[in-house]
Formats: C-alpha cells, sequence, structure tokens
C-alpha cells in the first residue's frame, strides 16, 4: 500500500464527531460495489462516483477487483474486496487462498466474512484459527472481519469481537448488506466495548442517509460500508456545515 494511502486509511479509533466537515466524513465510507446484479459499466460508474468524493475505499466483488484497481490507479480511493462473502461457509484454505489471490491482484483491505455457524456453535478454535491464519498469510494487509450481527446474540456478538481481536484483525464489521437486518447503533456501541480503541469497528447494511451514518458514528465505528454516498454527500450540502456539527455533537453527548 503506498504510503500516503496507508496513512489515509490507518485510523482506526473512534472519531472525534465535533471535527468532521464533508471531506472526513466521506473519508469514513468504503463505498459498496457489492450487488450480484451490477454490471462492469455500474461498476466503473461506482468508482468515478467514489473518486468524485473522495471515500475511503471501494469494496467490489473479487471477480471486479483488477478492473478497480486500474479504474482508481492514481486517486486517494483504495481498492479493496470481499472473502468468503456473503455466507463465510468455505473451507479455510479456499478463503485463504482468495485472500492471498486479493492482495496480489491490489487489494490495500480484505472484509472477511467469518465462519457464521461455527461461531454460534460455540467452534471457538476453529473460527480463531481459520481468521488467524489467514490474517498471517495477507500481513500486513488490513483485514476487517465480518461477523454478520443479524444471526448472533449479544453475547455470541462479543465473542466474535474477541475471537478477532486475538487473531490480529484490523476491523470488526457487523454485517454483509446480505442478512436480515443491517447496522444498529447500539449493536456498534457493543463492539467498540469490546474491542477497544486500537481496533476499528466498521458499520455495514442500511446506512442509506445521513442520520443514519451520523448514528453509527456516534456509537463509535470508524468506517462504514454504504451504497448511498452521494446523497449522504448532497444530504449533508443541503443541511450546512453548522447543522451537521450541531447534531454531530449533540449524538456525541
Amino acid at each position: 500500500m503506498e504510503p500516503m494511502l496507508k496513512a489515509r486509511l490507518a485510523n482506526r479509533a473512534p472519531l472525534d464527531l465535533t471535527l468532521l466537515d464533508e471531506k472526513a466524513l466521506m473519508g469514513v465510507i468504503d463505498h459498496s460495489l457489492l450487488k450480484p446484479e451490477l454490471t462492469r459499466a455500474d461498476v466503473a460508474a461506482g468508482c468515478d462516483l467514489a473518486m468524485e468524493y473522495e471515500t475511503a475505499t471501494v469494496c467490489c466483488r473479487p471477480a471486479d477487483l483488477v478492473f478497480v484497481v486500474g479504474r482508481l490507479r492514481g486517486s486517494p480511493v483504495g481498492p479493496t474486496t470481499v472473502v468468503g462473502f456473503p455466507h463465510g461457509a468455505n473451507v479455510p484454505a479456499i478463503k485463504e487462498r482468495e485472500a492471498v489471490v486479493a492482495v496480489d491482484d491490489g487489494a490495500v483491505e480484505l472484509d472477511v466474512v467469518i465462519n457464521i455457524g461455527a461461531l454460534r456453535a460455540g467452534e471457538l478454535s476453529y473460527v480463531r484459527d481459520e481468521l488467524a491464519s489467514l490474517i498471517y498469510a495477507v500481513a500486513p494487509t488490513p483485514v476487517k472481519v465480518i461477523l454478520e450481527t443479524a444471526y448472533l446474540t449479544p453475547e455470541e456478538v462479543e465473542t466474535g469481537c474477541r475471537v478477532a481481536v486475538e487473531a490480529r484483525a484490523a476491523f470488526v464489521k457487523n454485517g454483509t448488506g446480505f442478512s436480515p437486518r443491517g447496522a444498529e447503533p447500539a449493536e456498534i456501541a457493543l463492539m467498540r466495548r469490546v474491542v477497544g480503541d486500537r481496533v476499528g469497528v466498521k458499520a455495514a447494511h442500511g446506512v442509506r442517509t445521513l442520520d443514519a451514518l451520523l448514528a453509527v458514528l456516534a456509537a463509535g465505528a470508524c468506517r462504514c460500508g454504504a451504497t448511498a454516498t452521494a446523497s449522504i454527500a448532497a444530504e449533508g450540502r443541503a443541511r450546512g456545515r453548522e447543522a451537521v456539527a450541531a447534531a454531530l455533537a449533540a449524538r456525541a453527548r
């Protein structure tokens, strides 16, 4: 990863919401291009939009990664992709190989789905070993571990976060966007309490408005997956920086 991009993506701690301007707000978004029906033209347009708003990254389907790397070249936006997506049920060797190929193809971060069933069954050694081996194989590329919390109890969310930290994940993330519900501020806050300030928390699924984005950031997320990047930016401009700052400050309290 280029040093400037690495520095731009380095934050793992909760944000000081009172300091967020439009550029910083867009800089927490991983613009998501993961819908199965997207065409190559859709992917190109998504990359161009991400570059216009200078999002943190574009998170694309694995088959699109090489194209996305080329499209984003020279921009401040990082190309990222997913592994074991969306169910997390591939055998460990396949997930690890998929991760290594993605890094070789230019991914600067990876969003990896945990083995959800194994976590729910309490097979924590299996989950920990799978993640640790994959994370070691692609080091130092940061790995975000997707827990798919819609299927978990609060206790399982906490356990999943602890296992991810033990495996040296860079981030924990609530979901894929393909489960029954999306990010909930209370759950994001739980994840942040478990991982502390040295591991990032990414919110995803259902963050389609400025208020929804502010809510998960106030809860402790430092990165957010979104498809509604343009409308969130437009809403922020329409409301004005002072109004947004006031809303942020109120949520921070």
